[in-house]
């Protein structure tokens, strides 16, 4: 028996069993206080906001309201994908550059008051009112009035004040028994009804907070234009490294060579001791270059991601770290070379972050493939505190996933550890069947 359920004088196993049952009641009355206690506010407050933007009071009220409304609005959509599975897209119109002081503050007014979602939120939040009352009090209230039914109705007596349902007064054993029949049922009802009525409220949130049609394209053509951007971006930052590469590295160890070779056959009949060190120093200087490009082609595409595939590479990759690493990868196919190619290197570049900055003792990486897309996830159990925002080794990952329409994501508490989920949609080659399998 689990030591917690059995401390609470429950069988193994009825401990989850019964706190995933009541799970929708305590989320239920969270949306149910929230509808009340943060949307009526918040509404009242955009009204006179509005009202007093002719006073001028409003330029600074107005921001800091949408500002909030959009936290609450997101800390929804949150819920309604955590709890519910409902998939409840931002909406919000790219955020532009303003200008300071008073223009400023009228530029971003203008801004808010024009996003058609601003607008929605508000309906929303006026909306939530009741529906957030009524969705999130009856899984909570179904379960209560059960529970009162089997354990506070029938043993109250015989009264004549009381009432119970259908069951009132409650004044003979039959009434009793009744009333026990009948909270064996609505609590039975609440339990099963609870997610059902907590995803009805998720619903309702996605038909106004998620995008409209018309809005959704345009976010979408928005979000390619700047991933295309930042492909083209990254795509002259990397030709710049690899010339940059060549005209430093091999270019002059090359140069270097000819020289050498051109000062050993001047002196080949005249000091040939001296001809034959120089001919040992250009033979070394050639290995030198070819290192050296054999390097470069690597940071280009790494021979062991075309002869090995994601998994080998990321495996060599890892034996290359001056710490463990463990790699669990699950691909029953290969991506095309070049999602492949920007997965590789953004695990590695994920891996090198935790090398730099981390201060860890260990790391791993997982790989998957789920429903069309590749899922890469990178580890640590270091210092945490990882923030995008704060350098570019992450900004320049999320770029080179967005040139494929990729997304990332950081998990780094102060403290750690740190989790970076990295996403990239792509379909797998059917894996190849060997010949033992054919024949087998």
């Amino acid at each position: 028996m689990d030591q917690r359920s059995a401390m609470r004088g429950l069988p193994d196993g009825r401990g989850p069993w019964l706190r995933a049952r009541l799970r929708p009641s305590y989320r239920g009355l969270l949306n149910a206080l929230s509808s009340q206690l943060i949307s009526l506010p918040l509404f009242i407050l955009t009204i006179l906001s509005i009202v007093f933007m002719g006073l001028g009071a409003g330029l600074v009220l107005v921001p800091a309201v949408m500002a909030g409304i959009r936290s609450y609005a997101n800390l929804q959509r949150g819920w309604a994908k955590e709890w519910s599975g409902v998939d409840i897209p931002i909406p919000y119109r790219h955020r532009p550059e303003f200008s300071g002081g008073i223009t400023g503050l009228w530029q971003q007014c203008r801004w808010l008051l024009g996003d058609p979602a601003t607008w929605r939120d508000l309906l929303w939040l006026l909306f939530n009112i009741p529906v957030g009352l009524v969705l999130g009090l009856l899984p909570g209230c179904l379960v209560v009035y059960g529970i009162e039914g089997l354990f506070v109705a029938p043993w109250l007596g015989h009264i004549t004040f009381y009432g119970y349902g259908a069951i009132w007064p409650i004044d003979s054993l039959l009434d009793s028994i009744l009333a026990v029949a009948q909270g064996m049922i609505i609590l039975s009802v609440g339990l099963a009804a609870g997610p059902w009525l907590v995803k009805r409220y998720a619903l309702f949130a996605q038909w106004l907070l998620a995008p409209t049609h018309k809005a959704a394209l345009s976010l979408r053509v928005h979000q390619l234009t700047e991933s295309r951007s930042d492909a083209v971006d990254a795509s002259a930052a990397e030709l710049r490294r690899i010339e940059r590469d060549l005209h430093d590295g091999a270019q002059a160890r090359l140069a270097a060579l000819g020289m050498s070779l051109g000062m050993a056959e001047d002196l080949l009949t005249t000091d040939p001791q001296a001809a034959q060190q120089l001919l040992f120093e250009a033979r070394q200087a050639s290995g030198q270059a070819l290192a050296e490009l054999r390097e470069l082609v690597r940071g280009i595409h790494p021979p062991v991601l075309v002869e090995r595939g994601l998994d080998g590479a990321l495996r060599a990759l890892a034996l290359s770290l001056p710490m463990p690493v463990d790699v669990a990868i699950d691909l029953p196919g290969r991506p095309q070379a070049p999602v492949e190619s920007a997965a590789y290197f953004a695990v590695a570049e994920a891996l090198a972050n935790v090398v730099k900055h981390s201060a860890a003792a260990r790391a791993w990486v997982q790989s998957h493939h789920a429903d069309g897309r590749l899922v890469m996830l990178v580890g640590d159990d270091g210092i945490g505190g990882a923030d995008s925002g704060k350098g570019t080794g992450l900004r320049g990952i999320e770029r080179r996933l967005s040139a494929f329409d990729g997304t990332i994501a950081v998990t780094s508490p102060p403290g750690g550890p740190t989790v970076v989920t990295m996403e990239l949609p792509c379909e797998l080659s059917s894996p190849k069947i060997s010949p033992s399998s054919e024949t087998g």
